[in-house]
């Protein structure tokens, strides 16, 4: 308290001369109307700055947040244009000779269409996993193709999602035949490259030449006949020197694989009954 009494002792003129000017710019803007406007104009001005800055700070502060919206509503719009273009596209496509064949080789036949939301092609046993499963009514033992022509055969189905075995998979085995004629095989893959896959077991006195069509011979319930494999690029005895190897380009590009379609045999239930029953028949005239 000393302490402070000896300060406005010591500094009271100003203290004076503060409150003298305060008084004296009170009355000169109170009774005087041009420079009270002047007054009140600059004072004003000053306010609106300070708001005008204090605008400025807040918004930027909300800027990080603002950003963050616009990235979600563009990443949004993108998928939307990316959907539009994929329907578009799809929409204006025109079939090839080989969708062609593949899609008349499907008639009877029900199509589940699905993604891929997995693949792998480097391995030497490939998996690629679809995102539709038992609730969609895709199970085990069916076969999966794409708009090329044969992808693989579905080992595992769960609810939601499906595993596929390529054809690039080394413990793949499909039935195959040549086009046109009755001589068929074993596809099978070496684990080499995800481009070409060899047709086995196809007797030595076919007449198999290049550029021949390998497409599913129909002898299981997985394919129907007719699903277009790939073309034959090379004709070699096999090693063991009883039947033809032939070496076949697939028509699927595993690489570039993200819509495929899960083959439906309606009446797979019937023949199946029916292989049972030939089997147990065949077993009880032993």
């Amino acid at each position: 308290m000393h302490n402070l009494l000896e300060f406005l002792k010591k500094y009271n003129y100003w203290f004076l001369f503060i409150v003298l000017e305060i008084i004296s710019g009170t009355l000169l803007f109170h009774f005087n109307q041009f420079q009270g406007s002047v007054w009140f104009t600059s004072a004003n001005e000053v306010v609106a700055r300070i708001d005008r800055q204090y605008a400025d700070m807040m918004a930027f502060i909300r800027l990080k947040q603002v950003n963050k919206d616009l990235t979600r509503q563009n990443i949004r719009l993108q998928r939307q244009v990316n959907e539009l273009r994929a329907a578009l596209s799809k929409a204006n496509h025109v079939p090839t000779p080989t969708e062609r064949q593949v899609l008349d080789s499907l008639k009877g036949y029900s199509l589940i269409e699905a993604r891929v939301v997995s693949n792998s092609i480097l391995k030497s046993e490939n998996y690629i996993v679809i995102d539709k499963g038992q609730d969609d009514g895709v199970h085990t033992e069916m076969g999966v193709i794409a708009s090329g022509g044969v992808v693989g055969i579905v080992v595992y189905a769960g609810r939601h999602y499906s595993m596929i075995l390529p054809t690039i998979n080394v413990k793949s085995n499909i039935s195959c035949r040549i086009r046109h004629s009755n001589y068929f095989g074993s596809l099978q893959w070496d684990g080499g490259s995800s481009l070409y896959a060899y047709l086995n077991d196809v007797p030595r006195y076919a007449k198999i030449k290049v550029g021949d069509y390998v497409e599913t011979s129909g002898y299981s319930t997985v394919f129907p006949s007719g699903i277009f494999v790939g073309r034959v690029v090379s004709v070699d005895n096999a090693p063991d020197g009883l039947s033809l190897q032939m070496k076949v380009n697939l028509s699927t590009d595993f690489g570039a694989l993200s819509d495929v379609c899960v083959v439906v045999n309606d009446e797979r239930a019937e023949l199946e009954s029916l292989q049972l029953h030939l089997m147990k028949s065949g077993e009880n005239a032993q």
